[in-house]
């Protein structure tokens, strides 16, 4: 028999739980994802201090944060490779690579997004 979907609200709300406690998870269970929330909270802090208009605000705080969501898929991808098992297989190989490669764009983004903002906005301090 099929699986009785929910609707509305009560989609919703579970939908929330099971974010919170994925989110909780990653916390506990993953260190890249505790430093990169603590790097995107402090970034998210700065950027207030440092932005120059509404488009560089956007993304010096998204960059951070979207690199904290390529980590929580990261670790999704490891730890469905690691249920399936430990024995080494290449495709199982490739899709952790494949994950933290992901994670490492999303970190070389945000130092460029965050240099060329720094760059741009304090040169002129600079002479």
């Amino acid at each position: 028999m099929a699986k009785v979907q929910k609707k509305g609200l009560v989609r919703i709300f579970n939908a929330y739980k099971y974010s919170m406690k994925g989110f909780k998870a990653g916390l506990e269970n993953e260190a890249a994802i505790r430093q990169e929330f603590v790097l995107a909270t402090i970034l998210t802090i700065a950027s207030v201090f440092v932005f120059d208009g509404v488009s560089q605000l956007i993304l010096l705080i998204a960059m951070p944060w979207l690199t904290v969501v390529a980590e929580l898929l990261n670790s999704g991808i490891e730890a469905v490779v690691d249920r399936i098992g430990t024995e080494y297989h290449e495709l199982s190989g490739r899709a952790k690579d494949l994950g933290s490669a992901a994670v490492f764009v999303m970190l070389v983004l945000t130092l460029l997004t965050w240099v060329l903002i720094l760059v741009n906005n304090y040169t002129s301090l600079l002479k």
